[in-house]
């Protein structure tokens, strides 16, 4: 079974500005990508014990 880390370390000083919104604007973007990718990894039966489907994966992996 494989863990995620799900928490971010955030440096002091990067919520502001244009800088800071680009930045967290990646990181949300990332995170939902990789959160896609390992759901889309998993196996019907996988999806299933979780209590998730196929069709759910878009949706979880965009609630970040």
């Amino acid at each position: 079974m494989a863990a995620f880390e799900t928490n971010r370390m955030v440096a002091a000083g990067t919520g502001v500005g244009v800088a800071g919104r680009l930045f967290a604007a990646f990181a949300a973007w990332n995170d939902a990508r990789v959160t896609r990718k390992a759901l889309s990894r998993l196996s019907d039966r996988e999806l299933d014990d979780i209590g998730l489907s196929r069709s759910d994966i878009d949706a979880i992996s965009a609630r970040g």
